[in-house]
């Protein structure tokens, strides 16, 4: 599993049967800064993921990836290579706490 910010959606109306109704989300994976524990930095990718929890656009999520991803309920199925399977409430690293929801 992964830590990611969503920073966006993609909608796309011609696609596989099996994705009708699928809400795609873009992320970016936040990871711990190894000079600064105590602070996220940015991945330098971006990732299409499903939203299976209702995730929206500024919302630090957890993900997963490959087969994993079609573990989350209603996934089996589907095409998918990344699922965002939930919203993050906080973050404590070496004792102090990096991230706190609004």
């Amino acid at each position: 599993m992964f830590l990611a910010e969503v920073i966006g959606q993609v909608v796309s109306t011609k696609k596989d049967d099996s994705m009708h109704g699928k809400k795609l989300l873009i992320v970016r994976p936040k990871l711990v800064d190894e000079k600064d524990p105590t602070t996220f930095r940015n991945g330098a990718n971006t990732i299409i993921t499903v939203d299976t929890v209702g995730a929206g656009e500024g919302d630090l999520v957890m993900f997963c990836q490959g087969s994993s991803a079609r573990q989350a309920k209603g996934m089996k199925p589907l095409p998918v290579d990344a699922a965002i399977i939930a919203i993050v409430d906080s973050v404590d690293v070496l004792g102090k706490k990096i991230f706190k929801s609004s």
